[in-house]
C-alpha cells in the first residue's frame, strides 16, 4: 500500500538553486516603506489522505490567519484510496468550515489505490485491479472536483491558477510502472497555451501539481521521487520559459523546515536564465525528511503543514505554516519580472 515502496529510479542531473528563508518584508520605523496590501492572498495544501482531523485543524487555522482568502489549492492525495465514500468524507468535513469560494483540486496518486482492495476493508494487492476500471477512478475524481478533465484553470482574486496531473494510472498500461505521471499532448499543449496567454497579460501564474519535478524541491533529488514524470523534460521546457511561474507540488510529505523547500529551477535551452519558482507544499498527513542515506524518515510529533501565498504588484510572498502549532515556519519574497 505504501506508495514509497513502488517508486524507484536514479537521481537526475543538477538544475535547481535552493534558496533559504528570506527576511520578512517590513516597514521602516517611521512607516515610510510599509508594505502594500496584497492583490490576492490564498493557501496551498496537499496530501490529506483521509486525515480529516488534521484537515479540520488546518482549515480552522487558515480561516483565522486568512479570513478573506481568495482561494484554496489542494495539490493531490485528497483521499487515502480514491473511494467515493472517502471523497464524500472530505466534502463533509469541508462543509463544516468556511472555505474560500474557489477551491482548486489536483489529482494525486492516492486517488488510484482502490484497485489494491477487494473491498474497502480487504486488501488484495495480489489480485489487482480487483474489478476496478481505470475510468471509474477518474470519474470519481471528476465528480468530486466538479469537472470532466484532469487539468483546470481557476482564478484566485484575478491570479490564474492552473491544476495539472496524470491522465493515466500507469499500472493499467505497463506492469512495470505504478504511480508515474503521464501527461497527454493535449494537456501539455493546453498548459503551454495558458502560460503563454498569461505571460502576455503580464500576470504571474500558479501551477498546482501533485508530484515534484526532478531536481527541484525537497525530496526530488532522492531516488524515490526522481522519475515521477514520464514527460519531465517536456514539462520542464514548457515551465522553464516563464520567470513568473510558480509550481506548487506535494507527494513527498517532506518537511517545510528544510532549506530547499523553495528553489528556482533553471532549464537549459529556454533562454530564461532566472528560472521559475518551485515550492514544496508540505503535507497535512504525516511528515518525512531526509535520512542522510538516500532515503527518508518520518518526522516525529505532530505534523500538519501548508502554505500561504500573497501576490503583490511587484512580488510574491510565500509563507510556510505549521497548522498544528499555529505558527509560521519561514517565508520568502520573490520579485516579479513584470509589475501588475
Amino acid at each position: 500500500m505504501d506508495r514509497r515502496s513502488l517508486l524507484t529510479g536514479a537521481a537526475a542531473g543538477a538544475g535547481a538553486v535552493a534558496l533559504g528563508a528570506a527576511a520578512p518584508l517590513s516597514a521602516h520605523a517611521d512607516g515610510r516603506r510599509a508594505p502594500s496590501a496584497p492583490l490576492a492572498r490564498f493557501n496551498v495544501i496537499s496530501d490529506i489522505q483521509g486525515d480529516l482531523t488534521d484537515l479540520s485543524t488546518a482549515l480552522k487555522d487558515m480561516r483565522t490567519i486568512n479570513p478573506d482568502s481568495a482561494g484554496l489549492a489542494v495539490a493531490g492525495d485528497i483521499t487515502p484510496r480514491g473511494y467515493d465514500a472517502e471523497y464524500a468524507a472530505v466534502k463533509e468535513e469541508c462543509a463544516k468550515h468556511t472555505l474560500p469560494k474557489t477551491v482548486a483540486w489536483a489529482i494525486g496518486n492516492h486517488e488510484f489505490y482502490v484497485p489494491k482492495w477487494r473491498t474497502p476493508s480487504e486488501l488484495a494487492q495480489d489480485t489487482w485491479p480487483n474489478g476496478t476500471t481505470e475510468d471509474s477512478l477518474f470519474r470519481s475524481f471528476y465528480n468530486f472536483a466538479g469537472r470532466n478533465k484532469v487539468q483546470a484553470e481557476h482564478s484566485f482574486g484575478g491570479i490564474p491558477v492552473l491544476s495539472i496531473g496524470t491522465e493515466r494510472y500507469m499500472h493499467y498500461h505497463d506492469p512495470q510502472l505504478w504511480d508515474e505521471v503521464w501527461l497527454s499532448d493535449a494537456q501539455l499543449a493546453w498548459l503551454e497555451d495558458r502560460l503563454r496567454y498569461w505571460s502576455r497579460q503580464r500576470k504571474p501564474v500558479m501551477v498546482i501539481t501533485h508530484h515534484p519535478l526532478p531536481n527541484t524541491v525537497s525530496g526530488s533529488h532522492n531516488k524515490l521521487y526522481s522519475k515521477d514524470y514520464l514527460q519531465a523534460d517536456r514539462l520542464l521546457q514548457i515551465l522553464g520559459r516563464h520567470r513568473d511561474v510558480f509550481l506548487f507540488c506535494g507527494h513527498t510529505h517532506w518537511d517545510l523546515g528544510l532549506s530547499d523547500w523553495y528553489v528556482r529551477r533553471v532549464v537549459p535551452g529556454t533562454a530564461n536564465l532566472d528560472g521559475f519558482s518551485v515550492v514544496n507544499t508540505g503535507a497535512i498527513q504525516t511528515g518525512y525528511t531526509d535520512d542522510g542515506k538516500g532515503g527518508e524518515v518520518t518526522v516525529e510529533g505532530a505534523f500538519n503543514q501548508g502554505l500561504q501565498v500573497e501576490v503583490h504588484r511587484d512580488r510574491v510572498v510565500i509563507k510556510a505554516r505549521d497548522f498544528a502549532k499555529r505558527d509560521w515556519l519561514k517565508q520568502i519574497t520573490v520579485p516579479l519580472h513584470t509589475t501588475l
